[in-house]
């Protein structure tokens, strides 16, 4: 819970707060991280002042965090504020590597199993997550002003921006979500059979990831890949089914 609360105050302060106080808070917060961990290893550098940094305190400890992660989280939402057109996708991955994949390093060291292998499965399964909620989101980071689908992809399948700000996806958009779906689950498969390598709740953990990723790509799949009509999401019983099947089958 407590890295949650970090995770969405960054977020917050990177999508909610007044546009020209976002990268001067967000600086604030790395300052309050460093002082956190600065403070951990006894420099005597005072407590943090943001409540969310000082919840971390006993998860840093208690879980040995490495403070990384935490940053990265901070470095996605400063770029957010700068960059809002990825030319290609190791661009994007770039982003995502920022803004995803630390959850899931944060998450192995919170359950006590983090390893480097470990690492690279769940990198994949994070990115493939945060590519499924962006090709959820199409319309919605269009209208914020962002655009996260690669523009070399756009060109390649023939479409612009103002196909992307249609009502409806036109025939050129389906065929570019198509191929970004299928982009998004290789990654996913790719990554899990991360969970057939844990047991308990953090089985559970990167099931229920796995099964909401793959949950989130199905649906866009039964919208014809129409993420501009209305924003696809996977129903609850879909979603539980696929949780219980990687479970089970730990991939």
């Amino acid at each position: 819970m407590a890295v949650y609360v970090y995770a969405r105050t960054v977020d917050d302060i990177g999508d909610q707060a007044p546009p020209a106080d976002r990268l001067r808070l967000l600086a604030e917060l790395e300052a309050d991280l460093r002082r956190l961990y600065a403070s951990a290893r006894g420099t005597g550098a005072g407590p943090p002042g943001w409540p969310a940094v000082r919840g971390l305190a006993d998860a840093v400890t208690e879980c040995d965090i490495p403070i990384e992660p935490f940053a990265d989280l901070i470095r996605a939402n400063q770029q957010d504020q700068e960059v809002s057109r990825y030319q290609t996708f190791d661009d994007l991955a770039g982003y995502c590597r920022l803004s995803a994949n630390p959850v899931g390093r944060i998450v192995l060291h919170v359950f006590g199993c983090f390893t480097p292998d470990r690492a690279v499965r769940s990198d994949l399964i994070c990115t493939g997550l945060q590519l499924a909620e962006h090709w959820q989101d199409v319309a919605e980071d269009l209208r914020a002003g962002r655009i996260y689908l690669p523009l070399d992809d756009l060109a390649r399948h023939g479409c612009s921006e103002r196909d992307l700000a249609a009502q409806r996806a036109g025939p050129a958009v389906r065929e570019l979500m198509a191929f970004q779906v299928g982009r998004a689950r290789a990654l996913i498969d790719a990554g899990a059979p991360l969970a057939g390598q844990l047991r308990g709740a953090a089985r559970a953990a990167v099931a229920g990831y796995v099964a909401g990723g793959r949950a989130a790509l199905a649906a866009i799949t039964a919208a014809d890949y129409d993420v501009l009509a209305a924003t696809p999401r996977p129903g609850r019983a879909r979603t539980a089914a696929g949780l219980v099947t990687t479970f089970a089958r730990g991939r």
